[in-house]
């Protein structure tokens, strides 16, 4: 006996019935067991989730602001980033430091977009990165000469430090209450502490009282002459040239002072 197959009974032998879905009642119940959670991120099942993202976002930010002016290389504003210490701590991941860098180039690139232009989503997502304390942002104060006529110069040299008051005089020196003489035993270190005035040919212009701390006493002699230099330079700002060229080099980073061969 043979049977003829039309085409509805095939469909209703093969195929489910149609499900209505504009009718929520109609829908088959959900099943529980086979249901699978989705990550919210596409980084989910990557080893480095966290930092995925992060580069990701920026690089996204990167294509939807690339048109926006930027001002020109070296003068954008300075910001110090997280160094990739500081950036493990912060996402809780060992972020190796050639990926981070990857991020840092991101946020340079980003950094160059002019300030009057820079949008409030993007300033949001660097302020992640930058430290909590930025020491670009750290105005020095000037160093003035005050009412009484002194200037004042701070000098460290390894684990001494001096703080020296230059005033207008006849040469006269005290350190610690103390003479010249009296404080350094060796000639080499009064020569040395003195070098800042020497060099510049100002030993019988000016007055110096100073307090030294710390180290020994070749450390104190060169961290003297290195704030004699600073306070030396608040009388006479010209004299920089004359100091380099005695040997007596200067940094101004972080209010420290570097002899060279002094």
């Amino acid at each position: 006996m043979s049977y003829a197959i039309t085409s509805s009974n095939s469909k209703a032998a093969i195929a489910a019935p149609p499900i209505d879905f504009s009718a929520p009642e109609n829908l088959p119940p959900p099943n529980v067991r086979n249901a699978r959670v989705i990550p919210a991120s596409p980084s989910y099942f990557s080893g480095r989730p966290e930092f995925t993202d992060n580069l990701l976002n920026l690089q996204a930010l990167l294509r939807k602001y690339q048109t926006l002016p930027t001002v020109p290389p070296g003068q954008g504003p300075r910001v110090a980033w997280r160094t990739v210490s500081q950036y493990r701590l912060l996402v809780g991941e060992p972020v190796r430091a050639s990926r981070y860098h990857q991020v840092i180039e991101v946020l340079k690139r980003l950094n160059q977009i002019h300030p009057a232009v820079m949008p409030p989503d993007l300033q949001d997502a660097m302020q992640i990165y930058k430290r909590d304390i930025n020491p670009y942002a750290v105005v020095k104060r000037p160093a003035v000469v005050d009412e009484d006529g002194r200037a004042c110069g701070i000098g460290r040299r390894k684990s001494s430090s001096a703080k020296v008051y230059l005033v207008h005089g006849e040469g006269e020196v005290l350190v610690n209450g103390k003479s010249i003489n009296r404080t350094f035993g060796r000639i080499h270190d009064r020569e040395s502490a003195l070098w800042a005035l020497k060099a510049t040919n100002r030993m019988d212009k000016y007055n110096v009282w100073a307090l030294v701390s710390g180290g020994g006493t070749t450390g104190q002699a060169e961290a003297l002459t290195l704030g004699t230099a600073k306070a030396l330079m608040v009388h006479e700002p010209d004299l920089k040239p004359a100091l380099r060229r005695g040997t007596c080099r200067i940094s101004y980073r972080d209010d420290a002072y570097f002899a060279m061969d002094t």
